[in-house]
């Protein structure tokens, strides 16, 4: 038995100029896949050839046993949700809600019962005599949901739709719309630009990247597990190292691949002198060896995000960002502070190869910053 919605080998050009390169993806009944990437990787342009709103030069779109490719729009079963609200002005919410269901031609009984079920769904049944302009944005977004809802389309398609709204508000109708979803067992197709917003409400996530899907996975397997730098960087702000810095920051030679990745919060930071604890003592093997990568630099920039604190480290000529909890228990820490990095091997993933580094250093090879003597590293 096939996947719900099945896209296949779909290509699109602009002018001559490919948007979407030879793309295919399934989705499951009743989950919510978002397609993440940056402005201008085709991802909305995809969401748009699955509407009919765009045609496709080559490749097949199949939906519950349906094969959508040769339909118009208006016979494909799919609801819509942009950016933009594109509600009526002159029309009530409850008048907005209704409208694709009069254009069914339901009758009024009908009606009115539906309209009453996605006033409640959306909780907004105080606001059913408000035009627009009297709403929120937040408001008027949800509005342009449940008109969608309303017809009860096999397949929910939403552009981008909260991010013209203020983050909080943002923050809690992505919560609210997953709750949607789940109660509904809708199928949806989410796209955006916001890594946040993508791993906080998907059942899966396509990276996409000039055109292309270049991962797929659950939202906790793809931040811990970048197949790629883009990936790395775009999804988890990772470190990117290659194998050039990883010599020069941790002294570490002989890796297998080319390019490795650290996430910022496996950077444990330490003041760069001898009364301070150390940080490689966290990472011990069984014989109480540290395994730690260590190195050492300079505070240069310091960025408070809410719950974090990140700081970039100068270490061996490579920014190296390091991130911690901003809940007292940090050591003071200031522009231009000298630290120690430390890192545990198994948070170094090896993006040519996957997994872990798997190696142990050998400290003494860094010329920089040398080896544990005891509990502690001294600096040449």
């Amino acid at each position: 038995m096939g996947s719900y919605l099945s896209l296949s080998a779909i290509t699109k050009s602009f002018n001559g100029v490919q948007v979407i390169n030879d793309l295919s993806i399934q989705a499951e009944r009743g989950e919510l896949l978002t397609l993440l990437g940056p402005s201008g990787c085709g991802k909305s342009t995809l969401l748009r050839c699955i509407a009919g709103l765009a045609e496709m030069d080559q490749g097949s779109i199949e939906l519950d046993g349906v094969e959508l490719t040769s339909l118009p729009a208006k016979k494909r079963d799919v609801g819509m949700v942009f950016q933009s609200y594109a509600l009526f002005p002159n029309m009530t919410v409850y008048d907005n809600i209704a409208f694709g269901l009069k254009m069914r031609g339901d009758r009024r009984e009908q009606i009115k019962g539906r309209v009453e079920e996605m006033l409640e769904l959306v909780d907004l049944s105080d606001k059913r005599k408000d035009y627009p302009h009297r709403l929120s944005g937040g408001q008027q977004q949800r509005v342009a949901l449940a008109r969608s809802l309303a017809v009860e389309p096999k397949l929910m398609l939403l552009d981008e739709p909260l991010s013209a709204l203020d983050a909080k508000i943002r923050r809690n109708l992505r919560m609210e719309l997953r709750r949607i979803q789940q109660r509904l067992g809708m199928t949806m197709i989410f796209v955006t630009h916001d890594q946040e917003e993508a791993l906080m409400i998907s059942d899966r996530v396509c990276i996409m990247h000039e055109g292309r899907i270049i991962q797929t996975g659950r939202p906790e397997d793809i931040y811990a597990e970048p197949n790629s730098s883009f990936v790395a960087r775009f999804i988890g702000h990772y470190n990117v190292l290659d194998r050039q810095e990883m010599e020069a920051v941790f002294g570490v030679r002989e890796l297998a691949g080319s390019t490795y990745a650290i996430r910022p919060e496996s950077v444990k930071l330490t003041p760069a002198d001898e009364a301070a604890p150390h940080p490689a003592e966290a990472y011990r093997d069984s014989l109480g060896k540290s395994t730690a990568l260590i190195a050492q630099g300079k505070v240069t920039e310091i960025t408070v995000l809410g719950s974090l604190i990140r700081c970039a480290v100068n270490a061996g000529g490579t920014e190296i960002n390091a991130d911690m909890l901003n809940d007292g228990s940090c050591f003071p820490i200031r522009q231009g502070s000298e630290v120690v990095l430390a890192v545990d091997p198994q948070n170094c993933r090896n993006l040519d190869h996957g997994g872990a580094i798997g190696h142990c250093p050998s400290y003494q090879k860094n010329e920089r910053f040398i080896s544990l003597s005891g509990s502690r590293a001294t600096a040449r």
